[in-house]
């Protein structure tokens, strides 16, 4: 587990620097299909993307949106934005084409990296969006200033930015709609951030051997900072399911993967209790009578939890459940079942830990 000490300063510059030089060979990144991408590499892919967008023209505290689905490359466009020197506005990718026109509005963001099928899905808004746009997919450039001349040799020729992230720099303006509607941009600084990811390890420590299963919107401060930001400082390697998370599509992902680490919200859960684990209890009548018998409920809820984690690879023992309120059925089938789940309560506002509770807590 890396400590304040290792890091030497609470930044996303300092964590990157420290993870490349303890790491530099091990997989921080991939699609569940596809390469990983080691520390090294992501360092340096990094530094390359930071030097386009510096030779686009963005000066210090430039605003740069990313609306994309967890994947590799939105790992690396993250670094490059806030370790040389500008801002992050991480977006939600179910955000609507009229959500996505009012926080433009409301931000003013400078420049747009963007996955390819979103940036068909921004056309209707397009003059509402920066001039400058990066394509995620392979950072080649959609549009730009007129003025500006883009090409290998110039990116090349680019500086990188020379700047000392400080602690209370702001990394990330997310806008998020809690309760209360239209959407509203919290903004949080580098240590915010990094603290909240540091004090997340005394519920549950993490090492470079971990795997992390990555389905929830990255963009979200809770999967942010628990599956992408405490696995980045600590040597672990995070996976992208790389589509919708259906039932149908997790199981094999698990299968693949053996995660060791997973984040989600209440309703998959609730999903594969109510979909995958009662439908056992209840194949005969006589299960059915057994069922209802407390002792009984729990050893049948204890069997059950064994073949469960054994579908989800074998290897499980975080699995984080945040974001909504837990079904207390579910919660109980849990607790019986021995599952190493863990439940957190926390706001965008404190990045997002407030309270919460480990997987090795042991309940009466």
């Amino acid at each position: 587990m890396e400590t304040i000490e290792d890091l030497g300063a609470y930044t996303f510059q300092a964590l990157l620097a420290n993870s490349v030089k303890k790491f530099a060979s091990s997989n921080a990144l991939s699609l569940i299909d596809g390469k990983p991408v080691t520390y090294a590499e992501l360092g340096q892919k990094a530094a390359d993307t930071a030097r386009l967008l510096a030779a686009l023209g963005l000066k210090r505290y430039a605003k740069v949106a990313v609306l994309g689905s967890g994947c590799p490359d939105w790992g690396v466009s993250y670094f490059a934005i806030v370790n040389y020197g500008w801002i992050a506005v991480p977006l939600l990718p179910d955000f609507s084409v009229t959500e996505l026109e009012a926080i433009a509005n409301h931000c003013g963001f400078d420049a747009l990296i963007v996955s390819g099928p979103l940036y068909k899905k921004i056309q209707p808004v397009l003059d509402k969006m920066p001039e400058i746009i990066v394509c995620m997919d392979d950072f080649s450039v959609l549009s730009k200033p007129e003025n500006i001349q883009i090409d290998k040799n110039v990116i090349a020729q680019t500086p990188l930015p020379q700047i000392k992230v400080q602690d209370e720099d702001t990394a990330s303006i997310i806008y998020t709609s809690g309760t209360t509607g239209r959407s509203k941009g919290v903004e949080l600084t580098n240590k915010n951030l990094i603290w909240t990811a540091f004090q997340g390890q005394t519920l549950h420590r993490i090492n470079k051997m971990d795997r992390c299963l990555s389905f929830l919107p990255i963009s979200h401060v809770y999967e942010f900072t628990i599956d992408f930001t405490m696995q980045m400082m600590n040597g672990a390697c995070v996976y992208y399911l790389g589509k919708p998370p259906t039932v149908s599509a997790l199981l094999p992902a698990f299968k693949k993967v053996q995660p060791t680490i997973v984040c989600s919200v209440p309703l998959i859960m609730e999903k594969i209790y109510k979909n995958k684990v009662l439908p056992q209890f209840q194949k005969t009548k006589l299960l059915r009578i057994i069922y209802k018998i407390k002792p009984f409920q729990i050893l049948l809820h204890r069997i059950a939890g064994r073949q469960l984690k054994k579908q989800f690879g074998g290897y499980l023992v975080f699995f984080g459940i945040g974001g909504a309120k837990v079904d207390m059925t579910v919660e109980r089938f849990l607790k019986d079942a021995k599952f190493p789940y863990a439940i957190g309560y926390g706001l965008t506002e404190t990045s997002p830990l407030i309270a919460g509770s480990g997987p090795s807590i042991t309940y009466p």
